[in-house]
């Protein structure tokens, strides 16, 4: 049975959100349609409304939702209607990198979570006055009243979940606390760094803190941002608006530099001083969606020493497992996730997006 109901709608680059009425399909095979409850507003998505690809517009965008499951297509088996649910991204599932651990790398990825793929002719899809919306991004398009998401985007949870709290878990904070533990791995002797204290890399701080790094340092240019990153577990805090970087690092380390960096912001210019400031043999960890074209200038006479530059995605995490071991640090106290969050009706995306961007704002949650 088609059902009506709230979407945002973006119709290309830099365009503004739209809240329309859309009609959501009954789901297809494998899919499950899910009442929207709460989704986070991350940055992945401004990114993507402000290049206006690769996702195709017009279309509905939101990757961090949280509701409970309305109907199942044929096929699903791991919810019924009534189930609690967050979702995440979505992957092929018979890949090797799916098959041994890694569905963040799946090699249908790009094509299934961005490009707007086709989910096939008994796909439900959302529509308005008829005309079919892109509405396959990351596996759910979240923000709208309903999702027809993916079986493998689907991540049960307890009944007795708080969905408005843990909405964020699907994308910014896996992310954070994924790339961290999965890829990073830092131990007692490193001094970490995190640059960009927003969603993503408060869950990084955090996820970092609970390996009792020697040092913990956070860095950004907003001061409420890095007072945040303090109850977080960051040892030190560096003021990018006001202190010289490099020279801070420099006197911090005496010298030696940075062994663990987690640069989130995506920037080209923060990820080559990044690199400079790491010690010999240390690691620099990129994650977050830059423009389309950008480059990253690299001194290669910097990785004789046995520097690495790597990048990561979605923390190279398997959702429903790193999901479950979060809920449980959130439940026991240790991951203080509402400080991080601000709530708003869904209706006001405009007012949390432009609070993200000025960065008064960590974690938006939209609540329907």
């Amino acid at each position: 049975m088609t059902i009506a109901g709230r979407a945002a709608l973006i119709t290309g680059a830099d365009a503004p959100f739209e809240i329309i009425q859309v009609e959501f399909d009954d789901p297809g095979p494998h899919q499950v349609r899910v009442r929207m409850v709460a989704t986070g507003l991350c940055h992945s998505d401004l990114a993507l409304k402000s290049a206006g690809a690769p996702f195709p517009m017009p279309g509905i965008l939101g990757h961090e939702g949280a509701g409970v499951v309305d109907s199942v297509g044929a096929g699903v088996t791991r919810v019924q209607p009534g189930d609690k649910v967050l979702l995440s991204f979505t992957y092929c599932g018979v890949c090797t990198p799916c098959t041994s651990g890694h569905p963040a790398y799946c090699v249908e990825w790009f094509p299934l979570n961005l490009l707007g793929a086709s989910r096939g002719a008994d796909s439900g899809e959302v529509r308005r006055d008829g005309e079919v919306l892109q509405s396959h991004f990351m596996g759910q398009s979240s923000f709208a009243e309903y999702s027809i998401a993916d079986e493998s985007s689907v991540v049960k949870v307890s009944p007795d979940a708080d969905l408005e709290l843990l909405a964020p878990l699907g994308c910014g904070v896996i992310t954070g606390a994924g790339s961290v533990w999965n890829v990073l791995n830092p131990g007692p002797a490193d001094v970490v760094a995190v640059y960009g204290v927003g969603g993503v890399g408060i869950a990084g701080l955090w996820a970092a803190a609970q390996r009792q790094p020697a040092m913990l340092i956070a860095i950004d240019r907003v001061a409420s941002r890095l007072e945040l990153a303090r109850q977080f577990g960051a040892t030190h805090v560096i003021d990018a608006s006001t202190e010289d970087v490099a020279a801070r690092l420099a006197e911090l380390t005496e010298g030696r530099g940075v062994t663990k960096t987690f640069d989130t912001t995506a920037h080209p210019g923060v990820g080559s001083q990044a690199l400079d400031s790491t010690a010999i043999g240390g690691t620099v960890l990129i994650c977050g969606v830059a423009q389309p074209g950008v480059k990253l200038q690299v001194e290669m006479n910097t990785l004789i020493n046995g520097k690495t530059l790597t990048g990561v995605t979605l923390g190279d995490a398997q959702p429903t497992e790193l999901i479950e071991e979060l809920i449980g640090h959130i439940s026991s106290g240790s991951f203080p996730i509402s400080s991080m969050q601000k709530r708003y009706p869904f209706d006001a995306i405009r007012q949390a997006e432009q609070d993200m961007l000025a960065g008064t704002t960590v974690k938006p949650v939209l609540v329907f």
